[in-house]
């Protein structure tokens, strides 16, 4: 399984070209796409009123488990005091993807920043 940050999927929808892009549409074919929970809500205030709306709710999602929530709070603090911004919604994508031990694309450069904690970026 591989997961999916709202930036590539936003691109892919858009018919962007890239590596992420690419990564999305063989994560798909392969399907091993997954949505971290957070992904799936953005997206939807993108898209919720058009024909893509059913399949974006038909993807699998990381499933929230035990703890969750005050993983994520204590992973963005870490963020944050290094020095480096942190909006709620990454920490939130960023502790699914490490909770399940799944890599993210993303063309989210904020990203970085969840590496030196265990997030695989592609």
């Amino acid at each position: 399984m591989i997961a999916v940050d709202t930036s590539s999927l936003r691109r892919f929808l858009s018919g962007a070209t890239g590596q992420d892009v690419d990564a999305v549409a063989d994560a798909i074919a392969h399907r091993s796409i997954v949505l971290p929970p957070v992904v799936l809500t953005e997206i939807l205030s993108d898209r919720s009123a058009d024909e893509t709306a059913p399949v974006l709710t038909a993807l699998p999602l990381l499933e929230v488990t035990a703890g969750y929530w005050a993983r994520a709070g204590q992973l963005r603090a870490h963020v944050i005091a290094a020095g480096h911004k942190s909006r709620v919604a990454d920490a939130l994508i960023a502790q699914s993807c490490l909770d399940h031990e799944v890599a993210l694309i993303t063309n989210d450069r904020d990203f970085r920043y969840y590496e030196r904690y265990g997030l695989v970026v592609l």
